[in-house]
């Protein structure tokens, strides 16, 4: 998790459903308190993974677009709904269609399981904030 970018841990069985999570705003606000809050410590393993973590979102072999929606994929598998926004929103910002994001949300369910279909519902929720739909 770079300031840019979040981590794709696991939930635990004490996270909130996203509807107690509160708007994109708040999501945003808090995301960039704690990240500046934890860079802040200067330890030298958090502060390495959080620009490991943001570097290999940047365009290489795969653009940024590819490599958003790849993490999109992730997250949902893993359950994250931290991730998901994060993803769904940097996909937004990079352009992805309506149609792309939820090919690559039907990659995320068959991959995952139906135990996916929760954190589906809260992506497409998320996107519909973003896109006004």
């Amino acid at each position: 998790m770079s300031p840019d970018h979040d981590t794709h841990a696991p939930p635990t069985a004490a996270e909130p459903a996203a509807e107690a999570a509160g708007s994109l705003a708040e999501f945003r606000a808090f995301r960039e308190r704690m990240n500046t809050r934890i860079l802040g410590e200067n330890n030298l393993v958090i502060n390495r993974f959080f620009n490991l973590d943001g570097r290999a979102y940047e365009a290489g072999a795969l653009d940024v677009k590819t490599k958003e929606l790849l993490g999109l994929v992730a997250s949902l598998v893993l359950r994250c709904d931290d991730c998901i926004t994060y993803h769904i929103v940097r996909c937004a910002e990079e352009g992805v269609t309506r149609e792309e994001a939820f090919e690559t949300l039907s990659i995320g369910l068959i991959v995952g399981g139906s135990i996916v279909i929760p954190h589906l519902r809260r992506a497409v929720d998320r996107w519909d904030e973003l896109t006004g739909k």
